[in-house]
């Protein structure tokens, strides 16, 4: 297969990533395969962005323009639109994946999968620690519905027939930062073949800024993806009900516990409450709480 027909189609949005765009295709150019494509989504940087791409003179990668007007998803979708894979693969400009990546993915998709997702290490400025996804079973709709995301978009590389089935990423501007997670409870609702590969194949970067700002609106996108799948649930008796509250308090728990890591302990405290609040039959709420109270996180 040919250049013309890669193997592996590579969607990277780009924005003011300069430097670290540079090092993302560097860590696609190292791939182990070779058969692949990268199409940079640029939302029209201001920095040198282009000129990265360019100075790579590698015919494989082609930068197109977008305004994306803050969604990614857009981004993304530009992407998927453009690709020619047989396989596509995401990769935030800020992210890098190690050289056997592709080859290990696209051999468990061609052993019968049709979605991959591999563990990652996050490094921030403060700590580096490894993540590995999955199981399998926490792929299955109802528990990825009722028991939280477990893919990273970095890590995951998919059939394109998927991407047809299911369609594109939504734009919608409730859901942004937890746009991923309404797709993969998609593919996995529409029965796709979710599997985990345990090795750690990429870093994934994590950026101080605004972090209260940015926990608080990652926690109001991902409620507004489950309030939309459970209200798409046709059962109505107790059980969902009860599986429901407990689902929106390990939303409201997971943006308290995100400001209490960043140690904005005074902000975490009315959505620990509402936790409570929603779901007053979990431990580790309180003992949580317990430890705001005392200026700590939860390590």
């Amino acid at each position: 297969m040919g250049n013309d027909f890669p193997l592996v189609s590579v969607v990277i949005p780009a924005y003011n990533h300069a430097h670290f765009l540079s090092e993302a295709l560097a860590s696609v150019r190292a791939q182990t395969m070779q058969n692949w494509e990268a199409i940079v989504v640029d939302n029209h940087s201001e920095d040198d962005t282009a000129a990265v791409v360019a100075a790579l003179g590698d015919d494989r990668i082609s930068r197109v323009l977008i305004r994306n007007e803050g969604i990614i998803s857009a981004s993304r979708n530009l992407g998927m639109a453009l690709t020619k894979g047989k396989f596509i693969a995401f990769l935030d400009a800020d992210d890098v994946w190690r050289p056997d990546k592709l080859a290990r993915c696209v051999a468990r998709l061609e052993a019968g999968a049709d979605v991959v997702c591999h563990g990652e290490r996050w490094v921030s400025a403060k700590k580096v620690c490894t993540v590995v996804y999955g199981p399998e079973e926490r792929a299955r709709y109802d528990r990825l519905l009722f028991e939280g995301n477990c893919l990273s978009t970095s890590a995951v590389v998919l059939h394109r027939d998927w991407v047809e089935k299911v369609g594109p990423f939504s734009t919608e501007r409730s859901i942004i930062t937890a746009e991923d997670y309404d797709y993969w409870l998609r593919l996995s609702r529409a029965g796709a073949r979710i599997k985990f590969l345990p090795d750690t194949l990429g870093e994934y970067r994590i950026h101080e800024g605004n972090q209260t700002k940015a926990v608080l609106r990652n926690m109001e996108a991902v409620k507004v993806v489950v309030e939309s799948h459970i209200a798409g649930i046709s059962d109505k008796s107790l059980m969902h009900w009860i599986r429901a509250r407990r689902r929106l308090g390990i939303v409201y728990y997971s943006g308290a516990r995100g400001l209490q890591d960043r140690e904005d302990y005074r902000a975490a405290w009315p959505w620990f409450a509402k936790a409570v609040m929603t779901w007053p039959l979990s431990a580790k709420f309180y003992i949580s709480a317990l430890f705001n109270a005392a200026g700590r996180s939860v390590r």
